[in-house]
């Protein structure tokens, strides 16, 4: 993909979001983004589309697209990136509230993400969807992760779905249309030093900062594997890898990494 590439980035006012927006557009690329509230473009108005969206809403997810579709008259890549975290507490103890806010934002707005995404794909006869995958994806469980791990499980098996479902039109009607899974690791973000307390962050802390990494660092090299556009259909784009984590593990004990703050941050 060239440096024109038209990415729409859910999610893209904080975080991970943010971050690949400032890639792609350190990559020349046009890029449309969303978020829950009113933010600055991080970027000038002729390469940068910035609305407000509820993901778990698809008339607004259309209305993103449509937005995109009519200022850069194509959409290449779509990145479902907007998200939530559940406290860290067993799943009895999450409100009603808890589990509903963490399974509306990752799972159903993913898939209503999706539908919209591939819909207009199709209808181009060409484009990228990426969803984004977290901690549960791989099959790994960790207690007080329940309801967020089974999101991102489920995020998971529909991506390798509408891969089949792609596969399977293509045999009829031909298409160059793909859904594709993005894994970015720890990353230092709210999501993940939220809901700890100072006891349990300092515990946590050793193996995080072992694992995670900043934003800046993996964000700018996730967006050239995307554009690298090498991913089959179904495929994966990875960046802690089982092998990069053990790898870290045994170099722990010759040298520490610092990349958490000291405290659990106030929110």
């Amino acid at each position: 993909m060239s440096g024109g590439t038209v990415v729409v980035v859910t999610g893209g006012t904080r975080g991970i979001g943010q971050g690949l927006v400032r890639a792609f557009l350190a990559r020349g690329c046009r890029v449309a983004l969303c978020g829950r509230r009113e933010g600055e473009p991080p970027g000038p108005p002729d390469r940068v589309l910035g609305r407000v969206a509820d993901v778990t809403d698809r008339a607004q997810v259309q209305e993103l697209w449509d937005a995109a579709y009519d200022r850069y008259g194509r959409v290449d890549v779509w990145i479902n990136n907007a998200g939530a975290a559940a406290p860290r507490r067993p799943l009895w103890e999450l409100t009603a509230g808890d589990v509903e806010a963490v399974t509306a934002a990752n799972l159903l707005g993913t898939a209503h993400g999706s539908a919209v995404a591939v819909t207009g794909f199709l209808a181009q006869g060409r484009g990228r969807l990426w969803n984004m995958e977290g901690f549960g994806s791989d099959g790994r469980v960790l207690p007080g992760l329940g309801a967020y791990g089974a999101t991102k499980s489920a995020v998971t098996y529909l991506t390798r779905a509408l891969a089949a479902d792609l596969d399977e039109r293509a045999g009829t009607r031909p298409h160059d249309v793909r859904a594709l899974r993005l894994s970015p690791g720890m990353l230092v973000t709210d999501l993940l030093v939220h809901g700890y307390t100072p006891e349990e962050y300092a515990k946590a802390r050793k193996v995080l900062d072992v694992l995670a990494d900043r934003v800046e660092t993996v964000t700018p090299w996730l967006a050239d594997r995307i554009l690298a556009d090498r991913t089959r259909n179904g495929g994966r784009v990875a960046w802690l890898t089982r092998r990069k984590a053990a790898a870290r593990f045994a170099a722990a004990a010759f040298r520490s990494r610092d990349v958490l703050p000291a405290t659990v941050p106030e929110r």
